[in-house]
């Protein structure tokens, strides 16, 4: 069986982003998996606020074609993001949004959610580590219709959690991030 193909989204632009640094800890462990990972900015993909009036009068933004063919072209996407007033932040939401807008020629709206897998982790410094967010996240991909994996990593006190090199320092962080990366690949290579 071939090995899956993994894209992984940071949620935040922010500089310093301990989101940003898990999921380079956790692109990192996909490739030391030996899959192929490609991880991208959302800051690539600059799109406007999502409006329906919007979509109606221009069509579908290039840039969330762009998206929508990125996470296409890969079997399993990896989300990694910050917690904002206990829900999705922003610049997410309307990637997602705008993302479940494309519809290429023979496909459904949204097509691109279905038959992939999807994990979820959250880095925050308070104790949840991002619980909420997760929860929300889920809700959201699962309304598409999106394979959200039952692991999720919420990694608490992400101020704390990184050695000087920016690699997880806690051994059960490590673990459990090593537990999602391996899921994620099963159930990506099973949905092939």
């Amino acid at each position: 069986m071939s090995a899956p193909k993994i894209l992984v989204i940071p949620g935040s632009l922010r500089t310093g982003s301990h989101n940003a640094k898990l999921a380079a800890v956790a692109a990192h462990e996909f490739a030391q998996a030996g899959v192929d990972v490609t991880r991208i900015s959302l800051a690539d993909f600059p799109l406007p606020i999502y409006d329906g009036d919007l979509q109606a009068k221009s069509g579908v933004p290039k840039n969330a074609v762009n998206l929508k063919r990125m996470i296409g072209s890969h079997d399993g996407v990896l989300i990694v993001t910050p917690e904002y007033n206990a829900s999705v932040p922003p610049l997410l939401k309307n990637a997602i949004d705008w993302v479940s807008r494309v519809q290429d020629p023979h496909e459904t709206r949204g097509e691109v959610f279905r038959g992939r897998a999807f994990a979820l982790a959250a880095a925050s410094q308070n104790r949840l580590g991002g619980a909420r967010v997760l929860q929300a996240l889920r809700l959201i991909l699962t309304s598409c219709h999106a394979n959200v994996i039952a692991s999720q990593m919420p990694l608490a006190f992400a101020d704390q959690a990184y050695d000087d090199m920016d690699r997880l320092k806690n051994e059960s962080d490590i673990g459990a991030l090593k537990e999602l990366v391996r899921q994620l690949i099963d159930i990506s290579q099973r949905m092939m």
